[in-house]
């Protein structure tokens, strides 16, 4: 069954959508109007085998438990996006819990770099490049969807936000204030299209009508958010999802976010087709240019309409 908005479901709860439903055509339109409606949605019957979900898990946590040496044998340097390294530490009077990351890009081939990617344990090379694979399967039938849903060809959004992928691994350890502290700030990802696993604590919350609303853990579900570049391709038609974690008292959280990005040069901007007499609400801007700004918070609206 597709789970659609406007069927009887309490209007907070995020979109899930089943895609072992043989009529393709009607998950086709669920994933668009998620997309519109909320700018993330949870899949079901994705495809992915829960086997190679149980492994990625597995050698992530594995990962994360070793010493502070091992883990350092692919820490992030100064100039890299990739690599381990601990983004936040435990502050009380700033609100910020303890936030461990592993970044490094999987694909394509040409932007994999092995040196940030553990090599204990043994198997984290083929388990991660499998999943790679799957995932890759999926969010480019994501795409196509999308794309359809602005009435483009199925390739179009692929060919301008699918140039790279980064996995992004996060581990946020029990925190014993959880009343009072948070995971991540509340953000939109920078990418064009995420796609999460989380382990069995939940945490992510997404923001919609003016409230918070807990993300409801379904297991070995892919949540998919939409992201900045797929927003302003869209010229607004897709919502980038503004999102936040919490941290649990007793039980470590993980998840796993897969980016997918446009290349650094890759031009983005809205689509011409979309674009009638008003002038397009975002403008066109070079990938690198854009993440620039938006790490340094620096303003867009000298940019956009």
């Amino acid at each position: 069954m597709v789970a659609e908005r406007d069927q009887d479901i309490p209007s907070s709860r995020i979109p899930i959508i089943d895609l072992s439903n043989p009529d393709q055509e009607l998950v086709a339109r669920a994933v668009v109007k998620a997309s519109e409606e909320w700018g993330v949605f949870q899949l079901i019957n994705h495809g992915i085998p829960t086997e190679l979900i149980q492994r990625l898990q597995n050698v992530g946590r594995r990962f994360f438990e070793l010493s502070e040496g091992e883990k350092n044998e692919v820490a992030k340097l100064d100039d890299s996006r990739e690599g381990y390294a601990r983004r936040y530490a435990l502050d009380l009077e700033k609100r910020i819990g303890t936030v461990d990351q592993l970044f490094h890009n999987v694909w394509p081939p040409s932007a994999v770099n092995y040196s940030y990617w553990p090599k204990n344990p043994q198997d984290y090379r083929e388990v991660n490049e499998e999943y790679t694979r799957q995932v890759k399967m999926l969010s480019e039938k994501i795409m196509e969807w999308l794309s359809e849903g602005l009435g483009l060809r199925r390739e179009a959004i692929n060919e301008v936000v699918g140039g790279e992928y980064l996995l992004n691994v996060n581990y946020y350890p029990p925190c014993p204030h959880p009343d009072v502290i948070e995971g991540l700030d509340a953000h939109t990802d920078i990418s064009g299209l995420t796609l999460l696993l989380t382990n069995e604590i939940p945490g992510l919350q997404v923001f919609k009508d003016d409230q918070w609303i807990d993300v409801e853990y379904i297991p070995f579900a892919v949540i998919v958010n939409i992201s900045d570049q797929i927003l302003r391709i869209s010229n607004g038609k897709y919502k980038s999802v503004l999102h936040k974690t919490t941290v649990d008292k007793e039980k470590t959280r993980m998840s796993w976010a897969v980016l997918v990005r446009p290349t650094n040069d890759m031009v983005v901007g809205p689509f011409t087709e979309l674009i009638g007499n008003d002038p397009p609400k975002f403008k066109s801007m070079v990938y690198k240019d854009y993440i620039y700004r938006k790490v340094r918070n620096l303003p867009f609206v000298d940019l956009d309409s």
